[in-house]
């Protein structure tokens, strides 16, 4: 039998090959390109199927895979980054009564899990993995938590939240601009005129306000670069602590939590130094190769078992997210043209991905008109703040569960 070990740099090396093979990929198939489905998993999926395939022949492969956790460290800190409470406020009732929607829903997404999982006779914790991990965070979030659920008896916990999350990114991607149009066409007066016709890209940064005089110039890379280890040093103190005091967290929340307190320090100062475009640069990054290390190295050969299981957990939190968008948040929203807009999102990244839910957004919006409320909304939550509640919820979740 033979056998490979690779280095750092070697393993590096393989991941890069898999971004562009998934950037190859999605562009080829318009498909793809209309489900938003990410590059870094899609590429990292391909090499998964050539070492499985390499492995089964007798060839055993070792990866070096000592910077995974620092790469997702460092992507959860951009989220933490995001956390301002200025932007926050500027949002208006609006996004802070979305904020609450979402949390709720998350939250229920859990539930919902637990007693689906628990009823086929399964580990309640893979109701969690089937829920707000890999629906409301995405494949970052179900291989960042996947060592956790392992530790705590959840077998291939990695490829089970990626296989959901691949599969909620694809059906948040196909149902959230139908069922917006739909609840459009239901509250629209009859004889209303037709919308001016406007098209907001989904390859528009994210950011709601970004640092003044901030810019990619690559002058500005090593100062940001610099903040990064910074942060994440003091990340680990802050976690080191937390665990002194009893308390088990993910690897991740000092760096997020200290991020935070940082971002909303800086914010309340009048001469900005740090650039939002640069940590959100630097953390995509980060994500790209984690995710493509981190999904290479998967075993999806363990998932023939539970497959039935996941369909059935998928299908019914599939349903109870577009009840809650077309009976809760449309109806929250204002029961408008912007109320629909906002529930396609709702239900592209409670799903998917906040590019599912601009993918969706655009979809109306091309058609029908602008919707500047729901694009300020949906983004500010999607993007920044969900994913830190939903990081406290999935963690206070496994305590309760192990």
């Amino acid at each position: 039998m033979a056998s490979i070990t690779l280095s750092i740099i070697e393993t590096l090396a393989i991941a890069a090959l898999g971004l562009t093979l998934g950037r190859l990929v999605v562009r080829g198939i318009p498909l793809f390109q209309r489900l938003c489905l990410p590059e870094p998993v899609l590429g990292g999926l391909i090499l998964c199927g050539v070492f499985t395939a390499l492995q089964a022949s007798g060839t055993t492969i070792q990866f070096d895979t000592t910077l995974q956790t620092p790469l997702m460290i460092a992507f959860f800190l951009s989220i933490g980054w995001m956390a301002s409470l200025r932007n926050l406020k500027r949002g208006g009732p609006d996004v802070l009564k979305f904020l609450i929607i979402c949390s709720i829903v998350l939250v229920l997404q859990n539930l919902v899990g637990v007693v689906t999982a628990r009823a086929l006779g399964q580990n309640p914790l893979l109701g969690i993995l089937a829920g707000s991990v890999s629906l409301t965070g995405g494949p970052g979030t179900a291989l960042a938590f996947g060592p956790s659920f392992e530790k705590a008896g959840v077998v291939s916990a990695g490829s089970i939240g990626t296989a959901c999350a691949l599969a909620g990114i694809i059906l948040g991607g196909l149902l959230g601009s139908p069922v917006a149009t739909l609840l459009f066409k239901k509250e629209r007066a009859p004889g209303e005129p037709p919308r001016t016709e406007t098209r907001i890209l989904a390859s528009e940064p994210l950011s709601i306000e970004a640092a003044a005089g901030s810019t990619l110039d690559a002058a500005h890379f090593p100062h940001h670069f610099g903040f990064f280890i910074v942060v994440m040093a003091l990340g680990a103190l802050v976690g080191k602590w937390i665990n002194a005091a009893g308390i088990t967290l993910p690897v991740y929340i000092g760096s997020m939590i200290v991020a935070a307190v940082i971002r909303n320090v800086h914010d309340s100062r009048k001469s900005h130094r740090l650039s939002e475009q640069w940590i959100d640069e630097i953390g995509s990054v980060a994500l790209s190769y984690f995710l493509v290390v981190a999904t290479m190295t998967l075993q999806l050969s363990q998932l023939a078992n539970l497959a039935g299981v996941l369909v059935v957990i998928l299908a019914i939190q599939t349903t109870v997210v577009l009840a809650i968008a077309a009976f809760v948040v449309h109806r929250f929203s204002g029961r408008d043209y912007e109320a629909s807009v906002i529930s396609g999102g709702f239900i592209g990244f409670m799903l998917g991905t906040t590019a599912n839910a601009l993918a969706n957004m655009n979809a109306i919006t091309s058609r029908h008109g602008p919707a500047p409320r729901a694009y300020l909304v949906v983004p500010l939550v999607g993007a920044c703040f969900v994913d830190f509640v939903n990081a406290i919820v999935i963690t206070l979740g496994i305590q309760l569960l192990s």
